[in-house]
């Protein structure tokens, strides 16, 4: 490992920065232009390949791996005018890339080599190209592709890197394209994809009764039921949860507890979410603004109207909570 990272730091210090800067101000026109950029490579360069086609596709640059066998038999169909092409090879002299740049350059490709070997065909024949060579392999033979790989993957991750932060692609930009993981989750999912809709939800009055309250609770099967106005009928009063009922069972002596109503019952004026807010934010309400953690929150759309209920549970089934 240390011989690996002394050979990336070797290889970043023989940078060519007006090389690097081109290179970046190329990806930089791909991107503007709706461009693609073409990955190739053969055997383990073909790897690094497609893994940096994969970093720079998650980070929104789209990005395609072609091989370069297949490209002679169909697969330059991918390949447009002004898309740009990283070709990687230790060698500088792999045959397949070789025979593949005129092809390339027909389709009128700009070809960037990441090459082990500066004096070497692909890189006389490419339009720039950046010096990814090392002393050796750090295999005991000095055959297996092992800190040559390592140093074109750490080139290429660092190209990706500087021209996200070239193009200011924020948290939110790198979520959109991300959206299984947590923090594409956190960024993209709203209250509206995760909350229940109040249409199967019935809603109640002040007057209704303790068993008209137990009757919705049951009925509903969410953990609590809903409050109207009395003069708008789809704005919300109150709120009623199990642990409200609850709560009222211990309050109220049981020979009372007929006469109850659901005034009497229900939180009035809960906490409110909306259904554009980030679904993340609804948790922080849940979780940080009372002395006890609420575990539903209503959800109000325009002219204050009941729309829906957002759970903790739909939460944590999107894996957004623990």
């Amino acid at each position: 490992m240390k011989e690996e990272s002394t050979a990336i730091l070797a290889a970043a210090k023989r940078l060519d920065d007006d090389c690097v800067d081109k290179i970046l101000n190329l990806l930089d026109e791909c991107f503007k232009n709706k461009k693609k950029l073409i990955l190739t490579g053969v055997g383990k360069s073909g790897i690094v390949a497609r893994k940096l086609a994969a970093t720079f596709t998650s980070v929104g640059l789209t990005s395609i791996y072609l091989n370069p066998l297949d490209a002679f038999h169909g697969d330059l169909g991918i390949v447009d005018n002004e898309d740009l092409c990283i070709l990687i090879s230790n060698s500088g002299e792999t045959q397949e890339l070789i025979q593949l740049i005129p092809y390339l350059r027909n389709k009128g490709s700009i070809q960037i080599g990441i090459l082990g070997k500066i004096n070497s065909t692909i890189a006389n024949q490419s339009d720039l190209f950046l010096d990814a060579s090392v002393d050796k392999e750090v295999c005991p033979l000095n055959l297996a592709p092992t800190a040559s790989t390592t140093v074109a993957i750490a080139i290429g991750d660092a190209l990706a890197v500087v021209w996200m932060d070239k193009r200011g692609i924020s948290r939110k930009d790198f979520a959109m394209n991300h959206p299984a993981g947590r923090l594409g989750r956190e960024l993209t999912l709203k209250v509206s994809d995760l909350m229940k809709s109040s249409d199967g939800l019935n809603p109640l009055s002040s007057t209704s009764t303790f068993y008209e309250v137990i009757s919705e609770l049951t009925r509903g099967a969410i953990g609590c039921c809903w409050i109207k106005d009395s003069y708008e009928e789809a704005k919300l009063i109150g709120l009623i949860t199990d642990g409200d009922l609850r709560r009222a069972l211990k309050k109220y002596e049981r020979a009372n507890w007929e006469n109850l109503f659901a005034e009497q019952i229900m939180t009035k004026d809960p906490i409110v979410i909306s259904p554009d807010k980030f679904a993340i934010e609804a948790i922080e309400l849940m979780e940080k603004n009372r002395k006890k953690p609420i575990s539903l929150l209503p959800v109000i759309g325009e002219n204050s109207k009941f729309i829906g209920i957002l759970r903790l549970h739909d939460l944590i089934q999107a894996g957004l909570s623990d």
